[in-house]
Order: structure tokens, then C-alpha cells, then sequence
């Protein structure tokens, strides 16, 4: 890895702390994410009924997902996994998923989902640089739903190193609010 100056940028402006000595193709994404389920009706209510992601495919083994007509962000299978328990703390794997949302009123949508269902929420931050909601799908696999501020927006340190130091409260009850209709 080689340390940057502050003229050393991403195409979005932030300055990397460091980047490797061959760097990625800086248009590369993450396409989808597969996960292994217990229950695959179980995943179908909450991601379908209650989020309300479109079923691209299903088997009774697996389920392929989409927001806007992608061939699949998320695929659930119960090759390896079905009637299973999700691995206990303390030991390694996913942190979490994060499903960006394209504006901060479908996150308000989002959350008012969840509201309605009654699902509980482990935690909710400000980064700056976008808002999250933190809690777990039914196989106690992390998610953060979040919605991402302008980048010229994002915090940034005086050498535009993005600056996550500082927590910020999210404002949880402007988020319920947000792209409802004024009474």
C-alpha cells in the first residue's frame, strides 16, 4: 500500500488514506449477495411482503430478489442451510448487507415498513456521509438500510480524507416524516 497526498483523488473527490500499488478498476460494484436461509418462506414475507422487493425467481430452495428490475441484488438458498441456526457471537462471517436507498424519503418508506411490522431495529447512526438504520433479517444476518447525502456533501478532514470520527444523532423522527404528504 502507498500512503497519498492530498492531490492523489477518486473520481468522487475523497483522498484514500492508502491504496494498493494496483489499484481496482474504479467502476467495479457489488452486484448482488447470495445468503443461505433457514426458511425461504420465511426470507419471502420479510423481503417481499414487508420490504417489498420484486421476486425475480423462485424454487423451493431458493429466492432471487430485485429492486427495479435487476436480474437479482439478493438470492437466498437452503442448499447447505435449511431448518439451520444462524452462527453464534464471537464468530466470523457477514457484519451485515447494506441496501442503499435513492433518497432519503424511500428510507423514511423504508423504516415506516418496518414500524408497521413491528420489526425492531438494533440501532440507527448520522454518518455524514449518508443516514443508516441497522437490524437483522429473519436468519439474524446484519443489514443497514441507508441512503447516501450528496458527495459534496460527505465530511471530509482538511487532506479529504472522509471524516467518520464524529457520530452525528439521527434524526428518527424527520425520517418517519420524510416524503409524506403535509397534513
Amino acid at each position: 500500500m502507498t500512503r497519498l497526498s492530498p492531490e492523489t483523488k477518486t473520481a468522487t473527490g475523497i483522498v484514500p488514506v492508502e491504496r494498493s500499488e494496483r489499484p481496482i478498476d474504479p467502476g467495479v460494484t457489488i452486484g448482488h449477495v447470495h445468503l443461505k436461509t433457514a426458511d425461504i418462506d420465511r426470507v419471502y414475507h420479510f423481503y417481499v411482503e414487508i420490504l417489498g422487493f420484486d421476486v425475480i425467481f423462485r424454487m423451493p430452495q431458493a429466492l432471487f430478489l430485485s429492486a427495479g428490475g435487476y436480474h437479482h441484488h439478493l438470492g437466498f438458498n437452503t442448499w447447505e442451510s435449511k431448518g439451520g441456526n444462524p452462527p453464534p457471537p464471537g464468530t466470523t462471517g457477514l457484519y451485515h448487507v447494506a441496501i442503499r436507498y435513492p433518497t432519503r424519503a424511500a428510507l423514511g418508506d423504508a423504516l415506516r415498513r418496518l414500524v408497521a411490522a413491528n420489526w425492531p431495529l438494533d440501532g440507527v447512526n448520522d454518518h455524514g456521509t449518508h443516514e443508516a438504520l441497522y437490524l437483522s433479517d429473519p436468519d439474524g444476518n446484519g443489514l443497514e438500510f441507508a441512503w447516501d447525502r450528496p458527495e459534496d456533501q460527505w465530511p471530509r478532514d482538511s487532506e479529504g480524507h472522509i471524516d467518520f470520527g464524529k457520530n452525528r444523532r439521527l434524526d428518527i423522527e424527520g425520517l418517519l416524516k420524510e416524503g409524506l404528504e403535509p397534513d
